[in-house]
């Protein structure tokens, strides 16, 4: 097996015919990369999400509490005169060669028809995203030390996916000062910003949910933080936050329901906040197939039910979900979330999507068989403690007609059942 410098070698020789025969679909290749340079800046792509969603889909060794960490710095550790560097660090399992090979690829994921499996990402953009706010994206892992440029190559005349093998600038030594601690996690991504992202990434930093692990299956723990000689210099808004599922699940036939507790440190203080969390399975109807889930057979829909105050970090709390918040505030009491298609900017889903269509009109049931499982876990109980599950009733209609559809749904299943008196909606 080769090692991870002679692969890399081995990619530039073989693939960009860098120090070899002249490779005949170079120029093809310049061409494609051409095309995805206009797609990503066409689009408005949240790189933070991205980012989010890569870790997610990673995989993970048995025993490890998957995490995610950004931390900004104004010193310039690669030398290329930026104002401000990110650094990722994920304790995934590491970087393989297929993947490797993936990010030096143009519409080759690993990730592709993996729905099944749990895989969030999908629009073949992921690690190329951070084009948006650097023009030399760093990898280390397992052995690889490389990085990319948005320039193209003076040896191939492509951008973006030509790997060059890196010794210096920044060396493994400065990075592991930066993080603090003696071991790296297994992937660390360093990113130079352009001088006009320093500040919008700060704010994109500032300003993340503190729900945003709420519905991602592996990531457990989520910070930001600031990296100066001088903290007074600082100033993007830590956080810390983490979240941890009370594996007490209670299981019907296609249904589960279990408790989500999330907590998350910000220098202003401590905020926590407990989730009843609703999961359950609805075969994929016909008539609401796409091409885009062909191999999805089953919708899988959530909805949670927050026990007290969300925290929400002084913004809007949004309302639904595609495993990753969306921007939709929906003025509902509970969040709604399933495996939605979405606007290319992630901030809304496509409302008039027949698969969507598909799963909103799930939702009624799912509220229902929600409420009344937390009407039976509350049995015998005081009826003064039963009036905070009254709560969650969307008695408030919502800005966008086709939730008020899903709000009417509900309404009407709940009344026909006699579940609630009619009052509970005055």
């Amino acid at each position: 097996m080769a090692t991870a410098k002679e692969h890399i070698e081995e990619i530039r020789r073989n693939k960009f015919s860098i120090g070899g025969e002249t490779n005949p679909l170079t120029e093809d290749l310049h061409q494609a990369v051409k095309n995805l340079s206009a797609e990503l800046y066409a689009k408005d792509v949240h790189f933070f999400m991205e980012l989010v969603q890569n870790a997610e889909d990673n995989e993970y060794n048995e025993g490890v509490d998957p995490s995610l960490e950004f931390v900004i710095t104004s010193k310039d550790i690669t030398d290329t005169g930026a104002q401000a560097t990110l650094l990722i660090f994920n304790n995934e399992k590491g970087f393989s060669r297929k993947n490797i090979e993936s990010i030096c690829s143009v519409g080759r994921s690993t990730k592709k028809g993996n729905h099944k499996r749990g895989y969030i990402g999908e629009k073949g953009i992921g690690f190329k995203s951070v084009f948006l706010i650097t023009a030399r994206p760093y990898v280390f892992s397992n052995g690889y030390q490389i990085r990319f440029s948005e320039e193209p190559c003076q040896h191939c005349k492509v951008g973006y996916i030509v790997p060059e093998w890196v010794e210096a600038n920044p060396t493994l030594s400065v990075i592991t000062q930066i993080y603090g601690s003696a071991t790296l996690p297994a992937t660390t991504i360093v990113l130079p910003l352009k001088p006009d992202n320093v500040k919008p990434v700060k704010q994109q930093l500032s300003s993340i949910h503190p729900e945003v692990l709420l519905f991602l299956s592996k990531i457990k723990k989520l910070s930001v933080r600031e990296d100066n000689e001088d903290p007074r210099l600082n100033t993007v808004s830590a956080i810390s936050i983490s979240s941890e599922t009370d594996f007490v699940k209670k299981k019907n036939i296609d249904a589960e329901s279990y408790l989500l507790h999330l907590s998350a440190d910000e220098e202003s203080g401590m905020g926590e906040c407990s989730y009843y969390m609703w999961k359950q399975k609805f075969p994929v109807r016909r008539e609401h197939r796409v091409d885009r889930r062909m191999d999805v057979d089953e919708w899988v829909i959530t909805l949670a039910f927050p026990n007290g105050e969300r925290l929400n970090r002084g913004t809007s709390s949004p309302g639904i979900y595609a495993f990753l918040p969306t921007e939709m505030v929906t003025n509902f009491p509970f969040i709604i979330q399933a495996d939605f298609l979405l606007a290319s900017s992630r901030e809304s889903i496509l409302l008039d999507d027949i698969w969507n269509q598909g799963i909103l009109d799930c939702v009624p049931s799912t509220f229902v068989n929600a409420f009344t499982s937390l009407g039976r876990a509350n049995e015998g109980a005081p009826v003064s403690t039963l009036t905070h599950m009254f709560g969650f009733l969307p008695v408030n209609a919502s800005a966008y007609p086709i939730l008020n559809d899903v709000r009417d749904s509900i309404k009407r299943k709940l009344l026909d059942e006699s579940i609630i008196p009619f009052e509970s909606w005055l």
